[in-house]
């Protein structure tokens, strides 16, 4: 049943996981070991683009958040378009190219000088955001190529279908 649940419903749970993981990665990353309102603030007020990692879990959130409501407003025959696919792509490439420019001016700010190296937490975080990216945009593939197999299995040739006398359809053969 759970194997079930992850193949059917493949961009709810990436995008819980998209989410979740992120956060847990950074919360893991601070130096406090909890995070607290006071904390977040400090970290928005000292925000540098070239050393903050703060704004990575808030990309992965609001791809999240739109990609969902794309997802949930497209149903059925929508899914095989392009709405759902082409937010998806839109997000997710965006957000590669945001997380490669932040992790190329991270990873040159922290050449061995007073800051240290890249911790493997703050590498994972870059990974994982670039990892779930591109899973987005697979799972998001995945999903429109399966509703157009059923809208082929399903499609009804309405041209073959006649009205008859009696307003019952008559098939053509």
């Amino acid at each position: 049943m759970g194997i079930s649940f992850l193949v059917f419903s493949a961009p709810v749970f990436l995008v819980l996981a998209d989410a979740i993981f992120p956060c847990a990665l950074l919360s893991a990353s601070l130096s406090p070991s909890y995070l607290s309102l006071k904390t977040l603030r400090s970290y928005f007020e000292n925000y540098d683009f070239r050393s903050s990692l703060i704004d990575i879990p808030i990309i992965s959130v609001i791809r999240s958040v739109v990609i969902i409501c794309v997802y949930s407003i497209c149903d059925g025959p929508k899914l095989s378009r392009g709405p759902y696919l082409g937010t998806t792509m839109v997000c997710s490439i965006s957000s590669l190219v945001f997380v490669s420019l932040k992790a190329s001016f991270v990873l040159s700010s922290r050449i061995p000088r007073e800051e240290g190296y890249v911790t493997a937490t703050e590498a994972a975080l870059f990974i994982s955001s670039w990892a779930l990216a591109i899973a987005h945009i697979i799972v998001a593939y995945r999903t429109s190529c399966r509703e157009r197999r059923k809208l082929l299995v399903y499609k009804i040739d309405i041209e073959a279908i006649s009205v008859g006398k009696n307003g019952f359809p008559r098939f053509q053969i």
